[in-house]
């Protein structure tokens, strides 16, 4: 891929003229004989560096004066040549000859050709003769050329002063809740007194606008100062092609590396902090994913595999993602491993959906490796690479994997860690935050939509179950009884492609906030990941949503192991097709409830091949799905011999007439609105088909 020239000039332009005004120290130093070997080291280091940064940008001109100059220094740094007046005064001249090129490098981003007399003045001394004299002046100059004097378009600031700004600006947005809060109060004060006050309503009307006015501008100055820590991606892409082709190299495999979205910008801090997640995933890529040259031609691949690493812009997120194309996770074999490790019974294993078997990579000391080498193989990747993206960067990682075609992972993160949007709730009698990126749906439902499935709640969003739990039960807080309003407020978190609406008491408030890390002693809390302050200076801790998320996954599976089951259906094998985790689990948790075994495809086409792998004596589909919808299963199921008769039931949130009749077309045995759901006529209904 070829080098795109222009995005580095400007920072070329910088570091050159830092080089170059290095360079006038040093000489001047020369000149009055008080520099020592160390300053002829570092001013030949200045023009060594200048040379090769304008050689890779082909920027020939610069290239050739800053050679010439660089071997002069060369021959005075080991004693071949001996520091005089004029050889002083002629190195000058090529630094200044190499300031003016760099300007013009600046404004028009071609340099002035190269001084050609300069360069054989430089030549010539090398080559033993006598530095060239200054030319005397004609017997008419020239009108001299107007002076003007530059000065530079970027300021280098310590970034450790620019973290001290940001994090004041932070403290000053954390603040300005108190501003507001003294507002709410006001007006407190004002209704209490009937407003009766007109004095009291004038002057909380301009405290209000101010207020406002104040947190504008308050806001803009944060974006400004954030803006000046944000990085492009290409600070941690860029190297990493030629990591990729020499660890491949390494390990007997021709890997090429794809990188695109290296403009996007994050902040310096998550920058530093994804460079070893990125690392990981890429050893782990070449490793374990790409296979090798024999066994890519068996399969029909190319010889060489390629791993894409790219970003792109998600809202106020970025998406990071590295992906190759080689074999996919070995899914099965990771399954089996936990057995033998310990992790799971077999029975846990075999009903754990391929999500579920796929974020065991992620455990500590888990590792898909046959052999321990010095690439991987001990199982110290994976587990960093979660708790890095998850709990220091307050972002999310997916990963997809196809047998045969590859796997990605993608990590969502924020743009920064300065500021987050955080979302305030009341459970339990107290106040809780949830970061914006993980809040999908706030709602308020009637009573009746929630629906009680397998012993527990759960509501129908979109076309899919979700279950409901309430956050004060989650947390072992005491419940208080709920309030007469008719309705149920849910805070619908999501990570990932899993759901869980949460029940709180009141949606408190919305805005940016400045999440504070944990003190040493609390790190280990598994469901907070940061504090906030109110404007009434209160603590308020940060939930985590992955941990809420297992945590009610540990509650559903205490009270579905209650549930006594039905031994009358015992080894009667079911498919259930959704491309909703939630819905899955839910209508697995209500089948096994009866004594079913349940299988799980995450889409039309897993489920048909699951269906063509093995024998099932009942299919429940979804219709909406990618891949294959659910009529088209249908269709295909009932085109196989030995589900030509098995009954097919069509579970979905489609309720018009024709989907109904569509349904019937293709040889469905029953169809079921999500909406009208109730477990008890699907298990009935899954009886009397089965008989």
């Amino acid at each position: 891929m070829a080098l795109d020239v222009k995005r580095f000039v400007a920072r070329f332009v910088e570091e050159a003229r830092d080089h170059l005004r290095r360079l006038e120290d040093g000489l001047i130093r020369l000149a009055g004989g008080s520099a020592d070997g160390e300053a002829i080291n570092a001013i030949f280091r200045s023009a060594h560096t200048v040379k090769g940064s304008s050689r890779m940008l082909k920027l020939t001109a610069i290239t050739e004066t800053a050679h010439k100059v660089e071997d002069v220094l060369g021959a005075l740094r080991d004693g071949s040549l001996k520091p005089s007046p004029d050889l002083c005064r002629l190195l000058q001249r090529g630094v200044d000859s190499m300031a003016a090129q760099v300007d013009q490098v600046a404004e028009t981003g071609t340099p002035s050709p190269a001084d050609a007399d300069l360069c054989a003045a430089l030549s010539q001394v090398l080559a033993g003769g006598e530095t060239a004299p200054t030319p005397p002046a004609p017997a008419e100059a020239p009108p001299p050329p107007e002076v003007k004097l530059k000065s530079a378009e970027t300021v280098r600031v310590q970034l450790s002063k620019l973290d001290e700004l940001i994090k004041l600006m932070g403290e000053v947005v954390s603040s300005h809740a108190r501003l507001r809060q003294r507002l709410v109060d006001l007006r407190g004060i004002d209704r209490a007194a009937g407003g009766a006050a007109p004095l009291l309503q004038s002057f909380s009307r301009d405290l209000r606008d101010d207020v406002f006015t104040q947190e504008v501008l308050m806001e803009e100055l944060h974006k400004k100062a954030l803006i000046m820590r944000m990085l492009p991606l290409s600070i941690v892409f860029e190297p990493a092609a030629r990591m990729i082709r020499d660890l491949g190299r390494s390990l007997g495999k021709d890997v090429q590396c794809v990188t695109t979205g290296m403009d996007i910008e994050l902040d310096r801090q998550l920058i530093d902090r994804l460079s070893d997640p990125i690392v990981h995933l890429l050893r782990n890529g070449v490793d374990h994913g790409i296979e090798t040259a024999e066994t890519r031609h068996a399969a029909g691949k190319p010889a060489h595999g390629t791993l894409k690493l790219s970003a792109r812009q998600d809202g106020g997120f970025v998406v990071v993602e590295v992906g190759d194309d080689g074999g996919g996770l070995p899914v099965e074999f990771i399954r089996d491993k936990a057995v033998k490790k310990g992790l799971l019974t077999p029975e846990q294993a075999q009903a754990m959906t391929e999500t579920e078997i796929i974020d065991l990579i992620f455990l500590p000391g888990f590792s898909t490796s046959s052999i321990i080498t010095d690439v991987s193989g001990r199982g110290v990747g994976m587990d960093v690479v979660k708790r890095c993206v998850v709990d220091d960067l307050q972002g999310s990682i997916a990963v997809e994997t196809r047998p045969g075609q590859g796997t990605t992972f993608a990590m969502r993160l924020p743009l920064s860690l300065a500021v987050m949007r955080v979302l305030l709730v009341e459970a339990g009698g107290q106040t809780f935050g949830f970061t914006a990126q993980y809040v999908a749906h706030l709602l308020d439902v009637a009573d009746d939509r929630i629906i009680t499935v397998a012993e527990r709640k759960a509501v129908i969003i979109q076309n899919e179950f979700v279950p409901v739990v309430s956050l004060a039960e989650l947390l072992g807080l005491p419940t208080p009884p709920a309030a007469k309003r008719g309705g149920t407020l849910l805070v619908v978190v999501r990570v990932r492609n899993e759901k869980l609406a949460l029940k709180v008491g009141q949606l408190l408030d919305e805005r940016d906030m400045v999440i504070k890390p944990l003190p040493e002693h609390l790190r280990q809390l598994p469901l907070v990941s940061g504090m906030v302050m109110t404007g009434r200076n209160d603590l308020v801790s940060v939930l985590q949503a992955s941990a809420l998320l297992d945590a009610a996954r540990r509650q559903r599976g205490e009270a579905t192991a209650a549930i006594a089951p039905d031994g009358g259906r015992a080894g009667i094998r079911v498919l259930v097709v959704d491309d909703s985790l939630n819905t899955r689990e839910i209508e697995k948790d209500v089948l096994e409830a009866q004594g079913f075994i349940v299988t799980l495809a995450e889409d039309g086409q897993d489920g048909l091949d699951k269906a063509r792998s093995g024998h099932f004596d009942a299919v429940l589909t979804d219709v909406e799905m990618p891949n294959m919808d659910g009529f088209t299963l249908t269709a295909a199921l009932r085109r196989e011999d030995r589900y030509r008769d098995i009954p097919i039931i069509i579970i979905t949130s489609r309720e018009k007439a024709e989907d109904k009749r569509r349904g019937i077309q293709v040889g469905a045995d029953a169809y079921i609105v999500k909406g009208d759901f109730d477990q008890g006529n699907l298990v009935d209904t899954l009886k009397s088909l089965l008989g």
